[in-house]
């Protein structure tokens, strides 16, 4: 048997169109994690859409009408080697509308690879992105600098774009001394998985070394277990199968589970009947596994995407309140108490509303500016209260920090971001 490697989830952000999708594909074609007869198909494929080019991106679009608008949509998940990990990379779009996809694809990363384009540098999602990162935990990044074969791989373009990325990523809180600069040209494959000689002056890893450069993420194994539903599928000769990835602790085969607020808020219990990921048989999940499983005394109507898993004997919270810490982030006007935007939190989308304003608070150093300001406007952080509008599962940042994050959202751009400091369980 093959030692196993420890198992990373590594998310690729960044603009729309500075090559995040091209990247990935360039990564696995070039570890042969697709062969050349699929990579022919790609082409042949993109050239007919006229979209010559695009063939690396398709390897992760693979939604249809993603390749035929050469967006990317939904997230995609792939399954990948390194000589250290094994990786799930999750491609999350650059796109403004789907930025909601980011967020759950963020808040599930262990690491992150910042895709910035030498030829545009850092544009606005670019700032999105890495805040949205920062706030959502993604704690480990490694800044692809792409697009080098469009300034003739000038080691001058290279360290200005370096140079803006670095004072963004020290605004909002990354230690830059921990962060990996890689210069690549990811459609020519420069400096992706193979190191390039069109950049001489640059000696360090390609983005391929750096990933396995990345540190091993301590696993929360010791926290309870917390297991928040992405989708929930009925599959012949199974029965139904939840689907989604353990944030913290362990679920074992025979364990007692109850999902929560599940159909009626009132929380369903069963029994772990069996777990896979990948297609493979499991006795055991632990935390950053992505698994489908099958739980003796839960049906398909009983639970939703957005309710938790938890052990019986430590359900998941359910709030009724809860007071957090958050930034605006592009808010057209002005929050005030009654705003009731829509909240990502794990996998949930709940309507919540601003009960009170607190505090507002420098983001940069968290001292107190204000006591109940009338409104918070964008880039203000604040404390304020919230009140969900349905069930919702939510813990303390203290206490379980995974699913403490959340993002909010309204009419198609990400408002704020925050997690969770306080609560009123719900009785």
């Amino acid at each position: 048997m093959a030692t196993k490697k420890v198992h990373l989830n590594i998310v690729f952000i960044g603009h729309v169109d500075h090559g995040k999708s091209t990247t990935v594909g360039r990564l696995l074609f070039d570890t042969k994690n697709i062969d050349e007869q699929a990579m022919k198909k790609l082409k042949d494929r993109a050239q007919e859409l006229g979209k010559a080019g695009f063939e690396f991106a398709f390897v992760m679009d693979n939604l249809k009408e993603e390749r035929e608008r050469g967006v990317t949509i939904d997230l995609a998940h792939k399954k990948f080697e390194t000589a250290k990990y094994y990786f799930t990379i999750i491609d999350a779009p650059g796109h403004r509308d789907f930025v909601k996809n980011m967020i759950t694809g963020a808040s599930q990363a262990d690491a992150g690879v910042l895709v910035v384009a030498a030829n545009d540098g850092v544009m606005a999602q670019t700032k999105e992105h890495v805040f949205l990162s920062r706030t959502l935990g993604v704690g480990q990044l490694i800044v692809a600098i792409n697009k080098m074969d469009m300034k003739n791989y000038q080691e001058d373009a290279y360290n200005k774009v370096k140079a803006d990325v670095t004072t963004l990523l020290k605004t909002v809180g990354y230690k830059v001394e921990n962060i990996l600069f890689v210069p690549v040209a990811s459609f020519p494959g420069e400096g992706v998985a193979k190191k390039s000689d069109k950049m001489p002056w640059y000696k360090g890893p390609t983005l391929l070394d750096a990933m396995d450069l990345l540190k091993e993420p301590e696993k929360p194994t010791n926290l309870p277990l917390r297991l928040p539903i992405q989708d929930v599928y009925n599959i012949t000769g199974i029965g139904v199968v939840p689907v989604g990835r353990v944030e913290t602790g362990v679920m074992k085969i025979g364990d007692k589970v109850i999902v929560v607020p599940g159909r009626e808020g009132k929380g369903i219990t069963g029994e772990v009947k069996s777990i896979e990921m990948h297609h493979e048989q499991m006795d055991r999940a632990e935390p950053g596994d992505n698994i489908g499983f099958n739980v003796r005394g839960i049906g398909k109507k009983d639970i939703a995407r957005g309710d938790v898993l938890g052990h019986v004997d430590h359900v998941p919270t359910v709030a009724s309140e809860f007071t957090a810490q958050m930034v605006v982030l592009n808010h057209p006007t002005v929050v005030t108490v009654g705003y009731t935007p829509v909240f990502h939190i794990h996998t949930a989308q709940v309507a919540c509303q601003i009960v009170a304003i607190l505090k507002k608070l420098n983001p940069a150093t968290g001292e107190v500016l204000a006591e109940n300001p009338d409104f918070i406007k964008n880039g203000d952080a604040a404390i304020v209260k919230i009140k969900p509008m349905v069930p919702l599962v939510i813990e303390m940042q203290k206490e379980i920090p995974q699913l403490a994050r959340f993002a909010i959202r309204d009419s198609g751009t990400t408002v704020a971001a925050g997690m969770c400091i306080d609560l009123v369980k719900k009785v």
